[in-house]
């Protein structure tokens, strides 16, 4: 694990980079939230954001997030699960997040709705969408995804606040831009069927984050670029 100066270097690198990108965009940086991601690093991560300011961090897993929590429970941080949920975790992941960025397909989105609903509560999320159409990735695919998103608007205890989506792990910078304005696009289709704002456009990650703000990322989740090289 990196040292927090390390750490703090790294972010104000980070936040000058977005500055300047968004600028060159036509954009303003604050348009543009940074979500730090911190799986499997420890529990240093999180502690590093708080103290930087950044009220969120981003988990993959379940248990890992569950655990941390628990060690920062009095400190203002939320928690975003942004990795693939199985159905038998959604009860769990409920408890654990304030928001689930990766819905991925209407079974998850039918069985949080239920589970929630029995709680008396209303989850945030993100609809994860594969614009990039890439086979190793989950999201509902483009084709169809009117239907499927009028059918996730009828699940009356979730609160869709936008989409997200990985870029093709194959093909670079040049698959990236292209998946990330379809995702965009998608977006605009989709506030215009179904009267929702969906302000949130969740894309761009450390090795493509520039792409993704050019396209009109509202948020970017970066790892290695703040906490180096992960320890698995």
């Amino acid at each position: 694990m990196i040292s927090d100066n390390e750490f703090f270097k790294n972010f104000s690198l980070l936040q000058e980079q977005l500055t300047v990108l968004a600028e060159q965009s036509g954009r303003k940086s604050d348009e543009i939230r940074i979500l730090p991601v911190t799986k499997n690093h420890p529990f240093d991560a999180v502690d590093f954001c708080g103290r930087a300011g950044l009220s969120a961090v981003g988990e993959n897993r379940v248990q890992e997030a569950a655990e941390k929590r628990e060690q920062v429970a009095e400190k203002e941080i939320t928690w975003e699960l942004i990795g693939h949920l199985q159905s038998n975790k959604a009860a769990q992941a409920v408890e654990i997040f304030d928001r689930i960025q990766s819905v991925d397909s209407l079974k998850l989105a039918r069985r949080l709705d239920r589970i929630v609903g029995e709680r008396g509560k209303v989850l945030r999320c993100l609809i994860q969408v594969n614009t990039g159409a890439d086979p190793g990735k989950f999201g509902f695919l483009e084709e169809g995804f009117d239907r499927n998103f009028e059918a996730l608007c009828g699940c009356s205890h979730l609160q869709i606040e936008g989409l997200m989506t990985i870029a093709p792990l194959e093909g670079g910078k040049e698959t990236a831009r292209p998946a990330f304005a379809r995702l965009r696009e998608l977006a605009d289709d989709m506030r215009r069927a179904s009267g929702l704002a969906l302000d949130e456009l969740s894309m761009g990650m450390s090795g493509d984050w520039p792409e993704a703000v050019a396209e009109g990322s509202t948020l970017i989740r970066v790892g290695s670029a703040l906490f180096g090289a992960r320890t698995y």
